[in-house]
């Protein structure tokens, strides 16, 4: 044999040994496509996916599989005494992103911190009104009231100075609406006119790099070589758009795809038993519930509502869902592991006789038609929406009560649910931060109802005193005492037809390595690999 000849056997060799080592591409079937990639307009987790864990990052972020506060584009915090101002010193080196659309000339800095917060706060920032949507989760959060002033110290020093002491803060911080972007990137694109496209060519100091979005279909993203905890080991990460539960399950077990997220629950018992997958299942914090938009007629009438909870077989419903075993029966609107759940609250047992009679008090007309908007497709806090909205008219039709169910695709439920045009909503939260805030202020609070993230549209007072009390107090006693109050207010009122807090699961293939599932349910592959 010729030594060229030699020469090139055993590279290909060398190289065929090499193979199984080198950076694979991982496929994640997802159930939904995202909003958009400007993470602050939107508060959906499939969103948060598809940006705010590929693309961003924040100052503070959560330890892996915990709700631990650590460091992330901060490396350290002081906190004040009277807990009114956080100084945070920022990392050193850490590099925006490189794309065929921008090329950073410096690395992040206290500018580009005040650029990401001032947008969301300052009415009169150039970038406050470039949205259609505002800011949901800043607004409804209250923060343009907790924040009297972001302050640039030095380059790589900010200081955060509050109106009113706020326990939740560092973890509020973790949460993806505080994702720091580039101002530099921000002024190119204003000078230039095209704002919009930081809603579509996004850029951000995260693990992965945005390469492009086919509408619903898929999202390709390539490794960030600067990122400042390592580049990921996988060679691409692509998004591949499968709201169906099903079709998900298919598309893993043909290896078209390394990871399925949400699984149905009675899926589960045959991945396990298949030697080419495994599954990652989480006691998580997450509620599913129906809202009753407390704004439109009857439904703003509470015998109405709790006639609606009366007629509601809980039990069955969550059964048939979920399987046994694999959700907890919701009461309150976040699960018992946080502080403050009230166990004195009861969901009532079915009684079709007392919700007829309480219809009749009210003055709803027997066959009155109430609308269901719902999804298309399955996710944690609901894997079969057709099916539940069914079982839901159903038993309303017991009562003399008719659901038109109105099944749309994801992003347009949402739209159309902010815009309070359905009568019902069916939805479901994961929580941000481990914090009951998390679950009460976005999703029941005044503010809330007014940004239209709220589906309910439920504003009491009462219940607003109770819940801005427990923000500001320290202790964590207290706190859980205050949630206690503001949770007995809740149910009495009935905003909600409580339903599961349930099991989170993701499907993966045998040879994926280093994902770890969530408890807020937020997926981050900054670590995951195919062998």
């Amino acid at each position: 044999m010729k030594q060229s000849t030699l020469q090139a056997a055993l590279a290909a060799i060398l190289l065929s040994a090499a193979a199984p080592l080198m950076a694979k591409p991982l496929v994640v079937c997802t159930e939904a496509s995202p909003e958009g990639f400007d993470i602050v307009q939107y508060t959906t987790a499939v969103t948060a996916d598809a940006a705010a864990e590929t693309l961003f990052n924040r100052l503070v972020d959560f330890k892996p599989g915990t709700t631990e506060v650590q460091p992330a584009l901060a490396e350290r915090w002081e906190v004040s005494p009277d807990g009114l101002t956080y100084t945070f010193h920022l990392r050193s080196g850490v590099r925006f992103h490189t794309t065929d659309y921008f090329t950073p000339t410096r690395d992040l800095n206290a500018d580009d911190v005040l650029w990401s917060f001032q947008r969301q706060l300052d009415p009169a920032h150039p970038w406050h009104d470039k949205t259609s949507i505002g800011f949901p989760y800043f607004e409804s959060m209250g923060f343009q009231h907790l924040l009297k002033s972001v302050e640039k110290l030095d380059p790589h020093t900010v200081a955060f100075h509050l109106t009113r002491p706020e326990a939740p803060f560092l973890r509020d911080l973790a949460m993806a609406f505080t994702s720091i972007y580039s101002a530099e990137y921000a002024d190119q694109l204003l000078k230039a006119g095209t704002t919009a496209e930081l809603n579509s060519k996004p850029v951000g100091t995260g693990p992965f790099i945005f390469q492009r979005y086919n509408k619903d279909a898929q999202v390709r993203y390539r490794p960030n070589p600067d990122y400042f905890r390592g580049k990921p080991p996988s060679d691409a990460l692509i998004f591949a758009i499968t709201p169906d539960n099903n079709v998900r399950l298919q598309k893993l077990r043909a290896n078209e795809c390394q990871v399925a997220l949400y699984p149905k629950p009675d899926d589960i018992p045959g991945i396990k038993a298949d030697a080419r997958l495994k599954v990652a299942e989480m006691e998580a914090l997450t509620t599913g519930y129906i809202s009753l938009n407390t704004e439109h007629r009857y439904l703003s009438d509470v015998r109405v509502r709790r006639a609606i909870n009366l007629a509601f077989d809980r039990e069955h419903h969550v059964e048939q869902l979920f399987g046994k075993g694999n959700a907890l029966l919701a009461v309150n609107p976040y699960p018992p592991t946080l502080m403050g759940y009230n166990s004195q609250n009861r969901n009532p047992p079915r009684d079709l006789e007392q919700a007829r009679a309480l219809l009749k008090e009210a003055g709803v007309p027997e066959g009155t038609v109430l609308t269901l908007f719902t999804r298309n497709g399955g996710g944690p806090t609901n894997p079969n929406p057709r099916l539940s909205a069914e079982m839901l008219q159903a038993d309303l039709a017991q009562v003399g009560l008719k659901v038109d169910i109105r099944v749309m695709e994801w992003a347009e439920m949402l739209r159309r649910a902010k815009a309070g045009e359905a009568d019902m909503v069916s939805a479901g939260w994961a929580g941000d931060n481990g914090d009951p805030d998390n679950f009460l202020t976005p999703l029941l609070s005044c503010a809330a109802a007014k940004n239209g993230e709220n589906y309910a549209r439920w504003c009491n007072p009462r219940f607003q005193v109770l819940i801005d009390h427990a923000r500001e107090t320290a202790d964590p006693d207290q706190r859980a005492a205050l949630y206690v109050q503001a949770l007995a207010v809740y149910d009495e009122a009935k905003p909600w037809i409580n339903m599961a807090h349930p099991k989170v699961f993701t499907a993966l293939r045998e040879n994926v390595e280093g994902y770890v599932i969530n408890p807020m349910t937020n997926n981050n592959f900054a670590n995951t690999r195919v062998k």
